[in-house]
């Protein structure tokens, strides 16, 4: 099996995906003067925080649409370059999915996207064979125990991280987001980085005896906790006034990345996933992933 690491993943995506006020704004102008430039000018200062650590991105599609330097910058650094939606909000409904499956089918397959990532991590079982049909090997958009690496309609599911403080759980249907009932189940999504606001130095101890115990964490950042945007906080203003859950959010991250780095071996998810289907035999080595099981 491949040797245990942390799998950092960067949900690239605007500031405003934080609030649900714009889930509606379709008009492709006024959300990227909303953006104000900030996922452009914050992606130089971010890959020189993760310097020579690689990660997977997990990029909104319209991004690419607004700055087109942006997913080449990304690859050229070295990190996996992964879809996060198109145009972020939930994406829970097969005919909304499809859609902005649809609509990002370009830019990745000049990419070679593999990865996805639902956004809020919020996904059903009915969107696999969508994803499996769309091109991609692997979906990280569940919360799970580390070491679970699963098989959804000839897809890979690699989670992100939860602690059991109970048992593991048996089955691993989705959904499974970050929710009342995933932790009243006795589940820590410590892989969230609202949790890593909350509490960064007990993480790094979880991620330590994860990685002791032969796990492979899954979590996940964002650049508006790594680089400020401009008002941060008095934009979100209403959205923190009505959903003050969101201030983890909103948190500076990047002493937490910097002790990550300093301390962990640390790879993308797709290097895992390809090593961990040769090392199964599960699958065969890993070039063509359209092609069926």
């Amino acid at each position: 099996m491949p040797s245990p690491r942390v799998l950092l993943s960067i949900d690239y995506e605007p500031w405003f995906a934080l609030s649900r006020r714009y889930d509606t704004v379709r008009d492709p102008a006024l959300r990227r003067a909303l953006d104000g430039g900030f996922t452009h000018q914050a992606l130089d200062p971010l890959l020189e925080q993760l310097d020579d650590t690689r990660a997977s991105f997990y990029l909104v599609g319209e991004i690419v649409d607004w700055y087109p330097d942006v997913p080449q910058k990304i690859i050229q650094a070295g990190h996996e370059l992964g879809l996060h939606c198109q145009i972020h909000r939930p994406l829970v409904n097969e005919r909304e999915l499809a859609e902005d499956l649809a609509a990002s089918a370009g830019w990745r397959a000049h990419y070679n996207v593999l990865g996805y990532r639902a956004p809020m991590v919020g996904i059903s079982e009915a969107a696999y064979p969508l994803l499996k049909r769309a091109g991609f090997l692997y979906s990280s958009s569940i919360y799970a125990p580390s070491g679970n690496l699963h098989r959804k309609n000839g897809l890979w599911e690699l989670p992100v991280s939860t602690l059991s403080l109970l048992r593991t759980p048996s089955h691993l249907s989705a959904p499974r987001q970050f929710s009342p009932r995933l932790l009243a189940a006795g589940e820590v999504p410590y892989g969230s980085s609202f949790m890593i606001g909350l509490m960064p130095g007990l993480i790094l101890k979880i991620i330590e005896r994860e990685l002791r115990a032969g796990f492979s964490p899954v979590i996940i950042l964002h650049p508006y906790e790594l680089i400020r945007p401009e008002r941060f906080l008095r934009r979100l203003g209403p959205d923190l006034a009505a959903y003050p859950l969101l201030l983890p959010f909103t948190l500076d991250k990047s002493t937490f990345l910097k002790t990550l780095r300093r301390h962990f071996p640390i790879s993308p998810l797709l290097d895992y996933v390809r090593e961990t289907a040769q090392a199964t035999a599960s699958e065969p080595i890993i070039q063509h992933p359209t092609t069926d099981d």
